[in-house]
């Protein structure tokens, strides 16, 4: 059943996007050339702490498997889920995914970015602006009255105009009291299909897309997603509150937080 939000709850939703949209905000400013991504998942823990917030990655259970991570990293081919590791260390030319979900007075906010190391190429860069437009496209269309459908057509519709592909086996979703909440928020589809949109819906819209083909896969450690044809991904992604009037994007940050050390 779709969750629409009384005024108390999307004033709880707004604290919640607020906070994962500094630790995000704070995340991104510790990319560099040379880090670990285990490092950078430690930043991202400290932070998540500091706001007095819970990671809703950690320890997410999905069968008998636990999320390790305190925030999902994926670098260049790993489109979503990538697990902080110090084995990764992140170099120029690198694109990284920072996927920051926290729960904070029982409410989950829902963000994430892909942000380039040092100079990546024109074609990767390319990757990012149309990845980053795509949600946008998706987001304008998050109105009362049009349906799901509308949202997933948008994105699809610019991405592969640009030609870049959608990734199809993982999509976004509503968000609430749990990280995944109806309706499912597809990044390919037919306008005028789906639920229709209804004021008080919150939404995580989440475009992934990948420079190559559409096709993913997950790796042996049970969580990592990377494309089949190993080409670099890019994934933008807001929480988004449906009003009676514009949509409202829930994870913009208000300031800029101290930024943790590990």
């Amino acid at each position: 059943m779709i969750s629409i939000k009384s005024q108390d709850q999307i004033t709880l939703m707004r604290e919640a996007c607020r906070v994962a949209a500094e630790v995000l905000d704070a995340l991104k400013s510790n990319v560099q050339v040379g880090i670990t991504t285990f490092e950078l998942d430690q930043i991202a823990k400290n932070l998540i702490i500091e706001q007095g917030a819970v990671s809703a990655c950690h320890d997410y259970a999905v069968g008998s498997r636990r999320f390790p991570s305190y925030s999902c990293l994926s670098v260049n081919e790993e489109v979503v889920h990538g697990i902080g590791s110090l084995d990764r260390t992140l170099r120029d030319g690198d694109v990284v995914a920072l996927d920051v979900v926290v729960s904070y007075h029982g409410y989950i906010g829902d963000n994430a970015c892909t942000v380039p190391v040092g100079v990546i190429s024109p074609e990767t860069q390319n990757l990012l602006r149309v990845t980053k437009n795509a949600l946008q496209k998706g987001i304008a269309k998050a109105v009362p009255g049009r349906r799901v459908g509308d949202i997933s057509s948008a994105v699809q519709r610019y991405v592969e105009t640009n030609g870049f592909s959608v990734v199809r086996e993982f999509v976004g979703h509503g968000v609430g009291v749990s990280m995944h909440e109806e309706p499912q928020i597809p990044n390919f589809g037919r306008s005028g299909t789906g639920p229709k949109l209804r004021a008080g819906m919150t939404l995580a819209i989440e475009p992934m897309v990948n420079l190559g083909r559409s096709e993913v896969e997950v790796l042996a450690d049970g969580w990592t997603v990377v494309t089949r044809d190993r080409k670099p991904s890019a994934h933008f992604e807001h929480t988004v509150l449906i009003t009676d009037g514009s949509p409202e994007i829930l994870t913009v940050p208000v300031c800029k937080p101290v930024i943790s050390g590990l």
